[in-house]
C-alpha cells in the first residue's frame, strides 16, 4: 500500500480519514440541500461509521487556512468492486472546485489502486458534475423502496 497523497487547492488539503471524521462525516451527508425534498429519506438515517471509514478508502478535503481542520467535503471510493460509494461537498463550499478536487484525488487512489474505471451510482442532479469531470453514462440503476425510491444514473470513470 502507498502512503497518502496530499492534494492542495489554496488552503485545501485531501487527507485520509480516521474515525474521529465520522460524525462530522455523517452531519455533512444529513445536511446535504441536495438531499432535501423528495430525496430526503436516503440521507436522514444515514450514518458514515468509524468502521466503515477503517474499512473503506475514505478521504476528506479539510480547511488548512483560517478555519483549519474545518471538514469541506469527502468522498469515498470502494476497491472490490471498483465504485465511487460517497462524494460530499459541504453546501457553502461548493463552487470552490472542491468537488473536482476530491475526484482528481479520487482517480489518483483508483490508479495507484491499479483500477482502470471506477463504477458511480449518481444522485440525479448530481449527473451533470460527474459528467463534466469525465464520467460517461453506463446505465440507470432502478429505485429500490423504501431506501431508495427513484432511479439514478449509472456512470463510469475510465482511468487512463
Amino acid at each position: 500500500m502507498h502512503a497518502p497523497m496530499t492534494s492542495r487547492l489554496g488552503e485545501i488539503v485531501v487527507r485520509r480519514a480516521v474515525a474521529r471524521d465520522a460524525k462530522r462525516l455523517t452531519r455533512l451527508v444529513r445536511g446535504s440541500r441536495a438531499y432535501e425534498g423528495p430525496y430526503a429519506s436516503m440521507v436522514s438515517d444515514y450514518r458514515v461509521g468509524a468502521d466503515y471509514i477503517e474499512t473503506h478508502r475514505v478521504f476528506v478535503a479539510v480547511d488548512a487556512g483560517e478555519c483549519a481542520g474545518r471538514v469541506l467535503g469527502f468522498y469515498s471510493l470502494i476497491l472490490e468492486p471498483p465504485e465511487l460509494d460517497l462524494l460530499f461537498v459541504q453546501d457553502g463550499s461548493q463552487g470552490r472546485g472542491i468537488g473536482r478536487l476530491l475526484v482528481e484525488h479520487m482517480k489518483a487512489e483508483a490508479r495507484a489502486a491499479r483500477l482502470d474505471r471506477v463504477r458511480v451510482v449518481s444522485h440525479p442532479p448530481a449527473e451533470g458534475f460527474y459528467r463534466s469531470v469525465g464520467a460517461v453514462r453506463t446505465g440507470t440503476v432502478l429505485a429500490n423502496p423504501p431506501a431508495v425510491a427513484w432511479d439514478r444514473p449509472e456512470l463510469e470513470i475510465v482511468l487512463s
